[in-house]
C-alpha cells in the first residue's frame, strides 16, 4: 500500500480530491497538522464525495509524531519529498510498496529544514517556467512592482487555477496539490504493478 502524506494542508477541498484518490487506489492518507481547515468543513466533505467514509486517514499533531508513529528514519528510503527545489525528478524514483508520498501545504511547501535534512529524498515534477505556461504571470510580477500590497494578502494571491503565488520569488505554481498528489501516486502505482495500468 502507498502512502500519501499532506503536511499542514491549507485547502480542504485539495485535501477532498486526494482522499477521493487514495481510495479509488487502495493508498493510505496521512494528514500532519497543522490543518488549515477542520475535517467537518463542507468544501472537504464535497471534494471526497461520498469517498471520504471509506478513506483510511491518520492524523498526527506534527511531523514529529509522523515519524515516530511510523518508524521514518532520516533520509529513509521510504520517503518522497516533493518540492520544486530538487535535482531529481519523481520519474526517475523508484517507488515500493509502503513508500511515503510527501507533499506541503500550497502556499510554502514543504518547511527548508526537512527538506536539508532528507536531501536525498527530494524530487520535482517538471513545468514550464511561468512565463511560458501562464498568460498572466508578468501581471503577478507587476503588482508588487505598483506595490499593490495590503497586508498578507499578497500571501494568500492565487493564479487563475486557484494556486498559491509565492511572493517571495513570484513563481506561479502550474500544478494544484491535488493534481501533484495524483500525478506521482499514480506513477508509483505504474511501477508496482497497479492492475489496469
Amino acid at each position: 500500500m502507498l502512502n500519501i502524506v499532506l503536511v499542514a494542508p491549507e485547502i480542504p477541498a485539495n485535501t477532498g480530491n486526494i482522499g477521493r484518490t487514495c481510495v479509488v487506489t487502495g493508498s493510505r492518507l496521512h494528514l500532519v497538522e497543522p490543518l488549515g481547515f477542520s475535517l467537518d468543513e463542507r468544501p472537504l466533505r464535497r471534494a471526497g464525495l461520498g469517498y471520504w467514509e471509506s478513506l483510511d486517514v491518520t492524523r498526527y499533531r506534527d511531523w514529529g509524531d509522523f515519524v515516530e508513529r511510523n518508524a521514518i528514519a532520516v533520509n529513509d528510503e521510504r520517503l518522497h519529498l516533493l518540492t520544486k527545489k530538487a535535482r531529481h525528478t519523481y520519474a526517475e524514483a523508484r517507488y515500493h510498496d509502503g513508500d511515503y508520498l510527501v507533499f506541503g501545504c500550497e502556499s510554502a511547501g514543504l518547511p527548508e529544514s526537512l527538506l536539508a535534512a532528507n536531501a536525498r529524498r527530494c524530487e520535482r515534477i517538471p513545468m514550464l517556467p511561468d512565463a511560458a505556461s501562464l498568460e498572466n504571470a508578468d501581471r503577478w510580477r507587476a503588482r508588487d512592482e505598483r506595490g499593490e500590497k495590503d497586508g498578507h494578502a499578497d500571501l494568500l494571491a492565487q493564479d487563475v487555477c486557484g494556486n498559491f503565488v509565492n511572493p517571495d520569488d513570484y513563481r506561479i505554481s502550474a500544478l494544484n496539490l491535488s493534481n501533484a498528489a495524483a500525478i506521482v501516486l499514480y506513477e508509483a502505482l505504474r511501477q508496482e504493478g497497479f492492475p489496469g495500468m
